[in-house]
Formats: structure tokens, sequence, C-alpha cells
């Protein structure tokens, strides 16, 4: 039914959101992406809904500032290929991120319909519908630069990133390599992010392309340890250093020992490999008929939930510290947890892990409170008095974030931060050493793809006018 709000002489009339998404009890049944691909009259009405209004707060909020508006009235007008053109300006993954990332909290949570008491524009689904239709009618151009250049660039890392980066730089007629430890390109969009919310297919045809378009990747390569930075250094013009963050932040409680918990990330890998069609094996980790318990309340928390349900687990419950306005993963992930038949336990803290016979049987925590609210202040987390309890469980998954690895040890000279991310200038990528950048999570920490990409894309940026220069200069 339509509902019209007072604005405008006529009335401006606006549709109710509609995300198409698969019933709980079915999209549990396997791995698969739960949003229904709408169809091209869906997303004409749903992408009609946007109100074009003067100061484009969507767009404002999105860290690549995408010019949303400007390609919600193409989808509207079923104009695709230039509603294409516009996404693709200004991102080298637009149907990756319509996918993955929190529009709740960024374009959809700006919104102006959002924010005055309608709901938002489903702008993530017409962005992957925009990304999806280009490669199914063969709009996504390849890299054929105009000019070969003859400097050379080696990224570290294949991430969203390093993608994002060698996109870019191939494009300017950059030599590019890109050097990755893991057997595959893709970093976590292939191993860490579950297929229910990313196809593989969707990363393979931008790793594709990437080498369709002569990006070199060189995989089962760990750099500090097969191959030096001094040694890329030597061998490349530029260096962009676009290694994620993969040091997991370890539970600190008493019955904590090797093989008592399980890292989410290791978990989260197991299953890719699955579903990437690698052979089983008995060392993958499985919540077939388990008690399981994830303990943290971000993004990879919920990841491990939904994948622990979609395993089959007797149960799923995630332990979280906070309440559920305080936690940092996004609502509508937690919601999708919800349908699914995820348990949350809000307001408590890992205390001990119970064991019987030699194997984990209970997580111990204790009932936590929010301190009074404070100016400037988050609030702080209080234990209450007699308020323990145990939740049952032979599966314990530690989600508690992830710190850069040492990577700065292992090459002089390279200078880091507090917090072992690798230092760079004010506004820009360039590090301590000459030549070589660095750009997304190695500099901000554990992030959003979205933030990776726009990093990688700007890091390319400065590159390549560091590049020009160089040529400039060795001309005179």
């Amino acid at each position: 039914m339509q509902q019209k709000s007072p604005s405008g002489p006529q009335g401006f009339v606006v549709q109710p959101r509609r995300l198409p998404k698969a019933e709980a009890s079915v999209r549990v049944q396997d791995f698969g992406e739960i949003i229904v691909k709408p169809t091209t009259e869906n997303v004409e009405v749903q992408a009609g809904r946007c109100t074009d209004c003067g100061v484009p707060f969507c767009q404002n909020a999105c860290p690549l500032q995408n010019n949303i508006p400007d390609w919600l009235g193409l989808s509207a007008e079923d104009e695709m290929r230039e509603a294409w053109r516009i996404a693709s300006a200004t991102s080298t993954m637009p149907e990756i991120c319509g996918r993955i990332c929190p529009q709740d909290r960024l374009c959809e949570g700006s919104c102006t319909l959002n924010q005055s008491g309608w709901e938002a524009v489903t702008i993530g689904s017409v962005e992957a519908f925009i990304g999806d239709t280009a490669f199914d009618n063969g709009w996504v151009e390849p890299i054929r630069p105009l000019h070969e250049r003859g400097q050379s660039v080696g990224i570290v890392g294949a991430g969203p990133a390093g993608m994002a980066a060698a996109d870019r730089l191939r494009e300017q007629g950059y030599q590019v390599t890109v050097y990755d430890r893991h057997d595959r390109p893709g970093g976590l969009l292939t191993y860490g992010i579950p297929g229910f919310k990313l196809a593989k297919r969707v990363v393979q045809r931008r790793v594709d392309r990437l080498i369709d378009g002569g990006v070199q990747f060189v995989t089962h390569c760990d750099v500090g340890k097969d191959v030096t930075l001094a040694e890329l250094r030597e061998k490349h013009d530029a260096v962009l250093l676009a290694m994620g963050v993969y040091q997991a932040r370890a539970l600190q409680a008493p019955g904590v020992g090797p093989g008592s918990t399980i890292p989410a990330l290791e978990f989260l890998i197991h299953q890719n490999r699955r579903d990437l069609g690698e052979q089983d094996n008995d060392t993958w980790h499985h919540a077939k008929g388990r008690n399981v318990v994830v303990i943290g309340g971000g993004d990879t928390a919920m990841d491990c939930v939904r994948t622990a349900i979609r395993q089959g687990a007797a149960s799923v419950t995630c332990l979280y510290r906070r309440d559920r306005e305080n936690m940092p993963g996004s609502a509508r992930e937690v919601a999708n947890a919800e349908e699914e038949g995820v348990v949350f336990e809000w307001l408590g803290s890992p205390k001990a892990l119970m064991s019987r016979d030699g194997s984990t049987s209970a997580v111990r925590a204790a009932r936590m409170t929010l301190s009074e609210p404070e100016f400037g202040k988050r609030r702080d987390i209080v234990a209450v008095p007699g308020g323990d309890f145990d939740l049952p469980a032979d599966m314990v998954i530690e989600a508690l974030g992830f710190l850069p690895e040492a990577f700065a040890a292992h090459h002089d000279d390279l200078s880091v931060t507090e917090w072992d991310t690798v230092a760079v200038a004010r506004g820009g990528f360039a590090t301590s050493l000459p030549g070589v950048y660095a750009a997304g999570d190695a500099v901000r920490g554990a992030s959003l793809v979205v933030w990776a990409v726009r990093d990688g894309q700007d890091a390319a940026a400065e590159i390549d006018r560091y590049l020009r220069t160089q040529t400039q200069e060795a001309a005179a």
C-alpha cells in the first residue's frame, strides 16, 4: 500500500522499502547468498524512492563518496549502463560493497527518508544489482591501458585494498605484481566473509578481470619470510603495503589453553575452503550437533554464529559484554542472526572455561551492567555481584577482534605506530621508506572493506604521482 507524505503540492509518493530475503528456515540450509536477486522492476521502484535531496547525506556518509543519488536516479529510469558508469567511477568494487557494506551504519543510515521517519532506500541492493547487471551484459570493460609504462609496482596483500590499488595502477599502465601468503587472491573477501554474504564467484570475477588486464599474482608468498621487503624495493619502482590484520585478540581467562577454543578466522577459513570445493578432512572445524558459544560482538562474531547455524549446531549463543545498543557489529547482521536461531546473551563477559574429561563443557560468564553515562565517554561495564552463570559449550569460538601483525619488526627503518600499524605521512600513504606506501588495515587497523577500497584507490593515485615525478626527474 502506498503512503503519502505532505512534501510538495501534490504529495510525494513513498513506496514501502522492500529488501527480499530468503526465509530463515530455507536460507540456513546452505551457504548461498540470503538476498534474493531483485527484478529490474523491483530495482526501479526502490531506486525511485530516492528523494534526490539537496544535500546527499547518503553520499557524505559513504567512505568512497559514491554518487549515490545519480545512479539511483538512472536505475529508476532503467538506464542501467549509465548507472554502472557512474558507480564504477568512484569504486573498483560496487557489486562487492553493495553486498557487504554495513549500509545501516553508512549510506542507508544517513538516508533522508530514514532520518525523517520513513525507511531508507535500499541503496546496497541497488548497487549490487547494477554491478551484477554490468557483468552479465559485458559492460565491465577489461583493463587496457592507453599507454604502457616501464615502471612497476609491487603490492603486498591481495585483499580489497591491494586489489583496488592494482586496478587503478594497471589502468595507468604500470606493471603490477601482487604478493599474497594465501593460495588464492581476495584476502578476507575470499577466506573471511561467508558465502551467504558474498558468493565467491563475485570475488573471482574481479580477480579474473585483474589477471586478464595484466596484473600478476604471486600466491603462497609470505613477505618477510619468502621474500624480503628490501628485495621487493629492489625489484619494483614502488611498493604498496596492503596486508590485512590477521592476529587475533586472545581470550584471557582460566581454563583457556591449547585446543580449548577456536579462533574466529580459522573457523571461517575452513568453511570458505569447503565452499570453494576443497577436500574435507578431520582437522577442519565443524559445529554439527555441538553447543557453540561465540565470544564477541562484531561482524566477525556474526559471521561465526551464522556459519555455525548452517553447519547444524545443536545450539548457538553469542556472548557479548555490552548491550545491543552498544554492539559494534551491524544491526542488520544481528537481526539476520536472530531470525536464523542464534541466541544472544547481552551483558555477559567470559570469566572461565569449564571442562569435563579434558574437554570444554561450559563457559562461565559474569553478568555485567553499564555504568552511568558520562559526557564524551563510552560507558564502562561493571560486574553484577553474584551474577555468574554458565552456558553449555563444547565448542567455543573467539571473535574478539584483530591486531596488526609485527610486520615492521622484520623490516629495518619502517616506522610503526604505538598500535603496530604502519606509520604514514599525515594526509597521505607514504611510509618512512622512500617509494614504499601503505594502505587499508595495515594503516587503520581492523576496519571496513569499503575503507580498504577507498585507501587502495587513493594510495594508487599517490603512487602514480610519485612515479610520474620520478620519470620527469630522470628525463630532466
